[in-house]
This record gives structure tokens, C-alpha cells and sequence, in this order.
């Protein structure tokens, strides 16, 4: 009997029975490590028939249905590369990073869900404790609100429906993206210039500027500031690979939350002093290559970046 055969006598018998919410713990319990993982990380996209189906197939063919559940999302089949996957994927390592401070991993949270199901907003504020003792985050996708309360300020922040309709535009757009799973953007992105100061027979002087946008950056709040850290290197090469110029360093961003709010649309401007002296002659000749290697410490990810350039005199 194929795996497809089983998915549609399991179908029927979805519709026929119903399982009580105790028996579908023992049978999760019952499940392989590799299994009840696969289970858990889907749960915010996986259906309740496709979950009756997996808990009622036998051992063996639970990696076939994982594999069959995965296709089904596959945006483009013809190629081999499934967006939707590791999309989804990666958000979950994301999510795992980012809020991993609040007593379980951070996927499993609140806005750890919320980050997954629909990426990074496109507006985070954030808002110290209030007199009542709140913290509070609000993120905005588009015009759509979506709020998080922490009543301790202890880092364990717990989604908040506004009212009954608001909660009912949440669950909708959730049970969409059980269907449907657009790719979005890159957590952070940061823009990557060079100026000429002076370029003559001897010498060619100028800046590397690395520009992040504040609204793409994740804080932590600490002492009544918003904190990160960002570690840069930058490696220019050229034609053949020889490196013929680099610089590193870390920087520290610290800021008031008003300070944030008054330049949420500007950008974090990262500086290297760029000097070089030898072989320019050479060098103008050629297409130039320069590496980017961004990481935040508050995403503990590296996003690296690659520009073609030609020094001008």
C-alpha cells in the first residue's frame, strides 16, 4: 500500500473520529525523539486532520508523511531547493535566539509564534515599565497592531488581543498561514558605500560606510536603555583573490527610547578609514571585490554581503 493510499483512508477516518485530547498525548508521548521534534516545530502550521493523520500512522512511515508534508508546501516543485521549508526553518532559529530568555525555547513563545508565522514587522516599538509595572512591545505589520505585555518586566512576554475582534483577526490570519507561507526579507539588512577622499598617482584615501536601519534593529533593554552591538569586518580583494586592504571592529549602540522613536527612519552608521598605497596602478585596472560580514549581537546571526567596485582617480 503507497503512502498516498494510507494519507486518504486516514482522511476518511479523521472525519469519522474524534480524539480526545488525553489519548492524543499518549500517543505523542509514545512518538520517536525525531518524530515528536518534527511534531512540535510544525505546530503552528500543520492542520488538525494532517496531525490525526501523523499520530495514526504506524512508526514506519512517519518520514515518509514528513517528507509528503513538506512537498505539499513547496512553492516551486521544479526546483530543488524548497523556499517554503527553510523559510520556515530558519525563522524557527530565529525565533530560538531572539527570545530565548523567557523559561522555554524561544520558538515556543509568544512572539516567537507571532515571528514565525508572519517574519519580522515592519514597525517594533517598545515601551519600558509603565507606572503600572507593565512592559510592553508592539509590533506592526503594515497598519495591523499586534501587542505584547510583560506584568513583571521579567523578559516573559504574553500576547494581548486588543478586543474580541481583534483576537478574531489574529486567528484568521493564523489559519492562513497553515496554508500559505510567503518568504520575507532578512531579519536585518544594512546598506554598503565607499567615498573618495583623495586618489592620485601615490595613494588612494577614503571611508567604507555601513549603514543599518534602525527600524531593523533588535534591542535588548537594559538599565533603562536599548542595547546592542554590532561586529563588522570587511576584507577588499582583488581580481585574483590577494586581499589588498581590511578592517574590523565592534560597535556598540546605545539608546534612549525616545531617542529611537525620533530616528526610527534613519540609519546606524558603521566607519572605516580606507587607505591604500601600494599597486595602485594595478588595482584601477581591475573590478575590485569587497566582503561584509555583519553580525548583531542581539540576533547572533551573520549576514554577509559581497560588492564590486572600481577605486576611481
Amino acid at each position: 500500500m503507497t503512502m498516498k493510499i494510507r494519507l486518504g483512508f486516514l482522511l476518511l477516518a479523521a472525519g469519522l473520529a474524534v480524539s480526545t485530547a488525553c489519548q492524543t498525548y499518549q500517543m505523542t508521548k509514545k512518538l520517536q525523539p525525531a518524530h515528536a521534534d518534527f511534531l512540535g516545530k510544525v505546530g503552528y502550521i500543520i492542520t488538525r486532520a494532517e496531525r490525526k493523520i501523523f499520530l495514526d500512522l504506524p512508526d514506519a512511515d512517519r518520514d515518509d508523511f514528513i517528507e509528503e508534508f513538506w512537498k505539499r508546501r513547496d512553492p516551486d516543485p521544479e526546483t530543488e531547493r524548497n523556499e517554503y521549508r527553510l523559510e520556515y526553518e530558519q525563522r524557527i532559529e530565529r525565533a530560538r535566539a531572539l527570545f530565548h530568555g523567557e523559561g522555554r525555547p524561544g520558538w515556543q513563545t509568544d512572539r516567537g509564534r507571532i515571528y514565525i508565522l508572519f517574519g519580522p514587522p515592519s514597525e517594533r516599538l517598545t515601551y519600558p515599565m509603565d507606572p503600572s509595572g507593565n512592559c510592553r512591545e508592539v509590533w506592526y505589520y503594515g497598519g495591523f497592531p499586534v501587542i505584547f505585555i510583560d506584568d513583571l518586566c521579567s523578559g516573559n512576554f504574553i500576547m494581548r488581543a486588543i478586543n474580541l475582534e481583534h483576537l478574531q483577526e489574529l486567528n484568521i490570519a493564523q489559519g492562513h498561514f497553515q496554508k500559505t507561507f510567503d518568504q520575507e526579507k532578512r531579519f536585518f539588512d544594512y546598506n554598503v558605500s565607499l567615498q573618495k577622499i583623495r586618489s592620485d598617482a601615490e595613494v588612494f584615501e577614503g571611508k567604507a560606510f555601513v549603514d543599518v536601519p534602525y527600524s531593523a534593529i533588535w534591542f535588548t533593554f537594559k538599565e533603562g536603555r536599548l542595547e546592542t552591538t554590532f561586529d563588522v569586518r570587511l576584507e577588499m580583494s582583488d581580481e585574483s583573490g590577494a586581499a589588498v586592504w581590511q578592517a574590523e571592529g565592534s560597535f556598540p549602540l546605545s539608546l534612549e527610547e525616545r531617542e529611537l522613536t525620533e530616528n526610527r527612519k534613519g540609519r546606524f552608521r558603521i566607519e572605516f578609514p580606507v587607505r591604500i598605497d601600494e599597486g595602485l596602478d594595478k588595482l584601477r585596472e581591475q573590478k575590485l571585490r569587497m566582503d561584509i560580514s555583519v553580525r548583531s549581537s542581539t540576533e547572533r546571526q551573520e549576514l554577509k554581503k559581497v560588492v564590486e567596485f572600481r577605486l576611481k582617480t
